[in-house]
């Protein structure tokens, strides 16, 4: 199979799942190594085809241009992590991301799609391990992009990360 029908493929994989397919899964359903298939990703993302990499693996979406998102501003310790996680689904809030401003990196950004307390059990179970937040890298200092059917609803969430004393103002 040659590149061009590979990347059509995996394509085609990844709109028809609901659900993340690990880098593993795609290499071993198109009988090519997983460096193959994350080089295959990065030139499908350079042109600009919308997909994203999770803790689960590769997911494709199409941005919901009737969702309304929003960026904030956190910090928290270890044990409040999962509060702060619960706090924005159970308010109605997806998690797309997690994004720290590094002194010598700049900016870095980590999917999450994180949308129920599920997801946020999850991950927790996975960062709990010997992984460490992205937060450690800016003294807990740290933003999500946060997805809702409309702005009340983000309005809420900030109102409750607020009150809980997540949210850091400008």
């Amino acid at each position: 199979m040659e590149g061009r029908e590979r990347r059509d493929k995996i394509m085609e994989i990844l709109k028809k799942s609901g659900e993340p397919v690990s880098g593993t899964a795609l290499s071993a359903r198109l009988n090519v190594s997983r460096q193959v298939i994350v080089q295959d990703i990065a030139l499908l993302r350079a042109v600009d085809k919308n997909i994203i990499s999770t803790n689960k693996g590769y997911m494709f979406f199409e941005p919901d241009e009737f969702k309304s998102n929003r960026i904030f501003m956190v910090r928290h310790n270890d044990e409040q992590m999962r509060d702060e996680l619960n706090t924005i689904v159970d308010n109605g809030g997806k998690i797309l991301d997690v994004i720290v401003e590094h002194e010598v990196y700049g900016t870095i950004t980590a999917d999450l799609q994180i949308a129920t307390r599920y997801d946020v059990s999850e991950f927790m179970d996975k960062i709990s391990g010997s992984s460490r937040p992205l937060k450690y890298l800016t003294d807990g200092v740290h933003y999500h992009t946060v997805e809702a059917d409309n702005e009340e609803t983000l309005d809420r969430i900030e109102e409750q990360l607020k009150n809980k004393g997540y949210l850091i103002s400008e």
